[in-house]
């Protein structure tokens, strides 16, 4: 009597055990897939920066062969070769990849911890915030050079940093609150620089516009090492709160119940964001929408919805270091302009692309 009962039961059984082998390897077909599309984008991209790089090298009044230009990052250059490169061209690119990639991490941080694509430094008022503590430092104080404009720079965008997170802490914090508290800090920043401008000299006026667009001009070795060390600084520290962020795009609750304390990593992770974007701006002046549109290009490529981190600096590198390249040669020589003009024609339309196409909800 019982061998009528087991057998439907078994087969009943071993059905559900079949479904779960399908579904398992359904599972593990869409990872694979996927790991395959993150390291061919990965590996896209470095070869383009790379591509761009060594394009970059070549390119000027004194063209070099690529051959030439990697024989001297080789160390074995000679004459003039070697001092176009080492000297004028080298410290200008580096200072681009370091600051597309601060700019394209900032972007993610922020894009991903507030849900909001417009969350960006460049629309929230960081940028604005330490372009106002760098103005304040070229125009009211006097300062042209040593580190007095990029320090002013920090605190500015570290002060509006501090002030947006308490606005939109309150009452717990939101992208939408937080998105929107920065868009009125950008205006105030706006005004005290606006302010600032009609009350200088014209020279002093000149030379603080130059630095609000965002330009790799006054790049030299001190420079880039100052930035780097911050880098070197900043960027572990990213890796070590991203799987933090990676728990929190789980939502609040399903965070806490994995041991995650979702405000202490939402401020690390907003604090870090700011000190990427500040030390960028300090160094580069605010190089329009690299922040804004880095991650969410890296994430439209690997299309898989996750962080994006490695791609997004990725992309920013690329942004920075193939608009500078179009500013400086591939324009009219009578319309060479900073680098933050190319970007920021590049990042125009694709505000009013996200708003047209409704991609820009807040969250």
């Amino acid at each position: 009597m019982s061998a009528p009962v087991l057998a439907p039961a078994a087969a009943e059984r071993a059905e559900r055990e079949e479904r779960h082998e399908v579904a398992s390897r359904g599972l593990r077909t869409t990872r694979r897939r996927r790991l395959r599309r993150r390291l061919v984008v990965t590996v896209v991209l470095v070869a383009l920066a790379v591509v761009l790089s060594v394009t970059a090298l070549m390119l000027g009044d004194f063209k070099l062969s690529a051959a030439e230009v990697l024989r001297t990052l080789a160390g074995r250059g000679e004459g003039a070769a070697d001092f176009i490169v080492m000297e004028l061209r080298l410290p200008r690119l580096v200072l681009g990849v370091l600051v597309g990639t601060a700019f394209g991490l900032a972007g993610a941080l922020f894009q991903s911890v507030l849900r909001n694509p417009l969350a960006s430094p460049d629309v929230i008022g960081i940028s604005q915030g330490a372009s106002a503590g760098a103005v304040v430092a070229l125009l009211a104080v006097g300062a042209t050079s040593g580190f007095v404009v990029p320090l002013s720079a920090l605190a500015g965008g570290g002060a509006v940093g501090l002030l947006l997170y308490a606005v939109a802490w309150r009452g717990g914090m939101t992208g939408h609150r937080f998105v929107l508290a920065g868009i009125g800090v950008a205006y105030v920043c706006t005004s005290i620089i606006g302010y600032l401008l009609t009350r200088s000299d014209v020279k002093e006026a000149q030379l603080a516009l130059l630095w609000m667009t965002g330009s790799l001009g006054q790049a030299d070795w001190s420079l880039v090492r100052t930035l780097a060390v911050a880098m070197v600084v900043l960027v572990p520290l990213v890796a070590v709160v991203a799987r933090g962020l990676s728990l929190l795009l789980l939502g609040d609750e399903q965070a806490g119940s994995l041991g995650l304390r979702p405000e202490v990593t939402r401020a690390a992770v907003v604090a870090l964001g700011v000190a990427l974007a500040c030390v960028a701006t300090a160094s580069a002046g605010p190089v329009a929408f690299v922040a804004f549109t880095a991650a969410p290009v890296a994430r439209r490529l690997l299309g898989d919805g996750t962080l994006a981190l490695v791609q997004a600096a990725l992309v920013g590198v690329v942004l920075v270091v193939g608009a500078d390249i179009v500013a400086q040669h591939l324009l009219p020589a009578d319309l060479t302009v900073p680098v933050g003009v190319v970007t920021g024609a590049i990042g125009g339309p694709y505000l009013i692309w996200l708003m047209a196409s409704g991609r820009a909800r807040t969250a």
